[in-house]
């Protein structure tokens, strides 16, 4: 098999390996060649947001930065969404995935927030990047090890994308209300940044809303919620939505406060080991 596949390659067109990946078809391992397009395309939308959200950070133009990772974080929301839609999974789909959101809500970021405000702190700003932007990439390479064996219905630790907005969109709210960034607000940013990547790396449980099934059926009044949301959004999206980022990052502690006693007594109630 390996001497067919070499001679594939001696007679391609293009000096570029075709993608290839195993996978299971009606109980038997069968090659696949090639990528599943529309999936792929929004996680290249995706990173082509996130990109631009660093361009337009690193030059100050910290509003579009904002917006470009809004549209990253729909973009990841979707393709994920549309590939079990469609039935257009693949290994090499879940590993663009990874590497987009370390590009989108990892270094991005990271580097919009040194730009705006960390980079007066000095050694003790970049090191708060870094410390935000290395937990992402520890969150992300988690999450892949984890899947399929951790409960659907909530994520491990704070979703990247959520903390990329909570970042991203502190600066962009301090940045539309022109805040003079003096050295406490610098220090509180950092505090921030720090912060938000330990509930990356943490233990938390955050709902991950993936019992959403948008073939079904809903009450008319979860319509009629999605569109006053969408309203509400449109009249302030800064605030809002920095708003909404602050909400979610809180329902993991307070989840792990309510569960507490819980689990206090199951360990109580548990026999002693002889």
């Amino acid at each position: 098999m390996d001497s067919d596949y070499d001679k594939d390659q001696e007679d391609s067109l293009f000096p570029i390996d075709e993608h290839e990946e195993v996978v299971s078809e009606g109980g038997q391992k069968v090659r696949r060649r090639g990528i599943y397009l529309l999936p792929n395309l929004l996680t290249l939308g995706a990173l082509f947001a996130g990109f631009y959200a660093i361009i337009a950070g690193m030059a100050g133009n910290f509003n579009e930065a904002g917006w470009a990772i809004m549209i990253a974080a729909v973009m990841d929301g979707l393709d994920g969404r549309v590939a079990r839609l469609t039935n257009t999974q693949s290994a090499f789909g879940a590993q663009f995935d990874s590497l987009s959101d370390m590009v989108s809500f990892g270094v991005a970021p990271a580097l919009i927030v040194f730009s705006w405000a960390l980079s007066s702190l000095g050694q003790a700003g970049w090191a708060a990047s870094f410390i935000y932007m290395s937990c992402a990439a520890l969150r992300l390479a988690r999450f892949n090890v984890q899947q399929g064996t951790v409960d659907k219905r909530f994520f491990v630790g704070l979703q990247s994308p959520v903390a990329a907005g909570l970042v991203t969109f502190a600066v962009w709210v301090g940045h539309k209300y022109q805040l003079e960034v003096t050295y406490g607000i610098a220090l509180l940013t950092a505090l921030l940044t720090s912060f938000t990547g330990m509930l990356m790396i943490s233990n938390f449980r955050y709902y991950s809303f993936k019992e959403v099934h948008f073939r079904g059926t809903v009450p008319y009044v979860v319509f009629l919620l999605a569109v006053v949301l969408l309203v509400v959004i449109a009249q302030s999206p800064h605030e809002v939505l920095f708003t909404m980022c602050v909400i979610y990052a809180c329902t993991g502690p307070l989840i792990w406060v309510y569960r507490l006693p819980k689990v206090k007594g199951r360990k109580s109630a548990e026999p002693d080991s002889p």
